[in-house]
C-alpha cells in the first residue's frame, strides 16, 4: 500500500529552525540585508533560533567575525539567537581568539566543569 506524496517540505514543524545560507565573500553593503533576513526569519516563524550555514563563507577574517557579531546582535534584539552550521575550524579558532562564543550545530553544549569536593585539613587531625 502506498500513499501519494503531499507537496511541500517533508516534516517541518515549529521546532525546525529557520536556515540562512551565507555564501561569501560578504561585503559590508550586504550586512544590513542579512541582518534584516535574520530578523524576518525570527519574526515570521516565531522561532528562537536561526541557523546560519557558514560553510560557504570562504577563508575567515575580521569581516566574517563582524558579520556574525552583527547577526547575533540583531537576533538577540529580536528575542532569539543564531546557531552556526558547518564552521571552518579556522573560523572557530578566530571567534575564540576575539572572545565570541556561538552555539554550533551538532556540538555538545559546553558547561562549567563540576566542582570537586575539597576537604580541609585541620591541624591536629589524625592521618588517614
Amino acid at each position: 500500500m502506498s500513499s501519494a506524496r503531499r507537496p511541500g517540505l517533508p516534516i517541518v514543524d515549529a521546532m525546525t529552525p529557520a536556515v540562512l545560507v551565507l555564501a561569501g565573500p560578504v561585503t559590508r553593503d550586504e550586512v544590513a540585508g542579512l541582518c534584516d533576513a535574520v530578523r524576518a526569519r525570527l519574526e515570521a516563524t516565531g522561532a528562537r533560533v536561526v541557523v546560519c550555514d557558514v560553510g560557504g563563507l570562504g577563508p575567515p577574517g575580521l569581516g566574517v567575525v563582524d558579520l556574525l557579531a552583527r547577526l547575533q546582535l540583531t537576533a538577540r534584539r529580536a528575542g532569539g539567537r543564531i546557531r552556526l552550521r558547518d564552521p571552518d575550524p579556522a573560523l572557530h579558532a578566530l571567534l575564540d581568539l576575539v572572545g565570541l562564543r556561538f552555539e554550533v550545530e551538532g556540538e555538545v553544549e559546553q558547561r562549567e566543569p563540576a566542582l570537586g569536593v575539597e576537604e580541609a585539613v585541620e591541624p591536629g587531625d589524625p592521618a588517614v
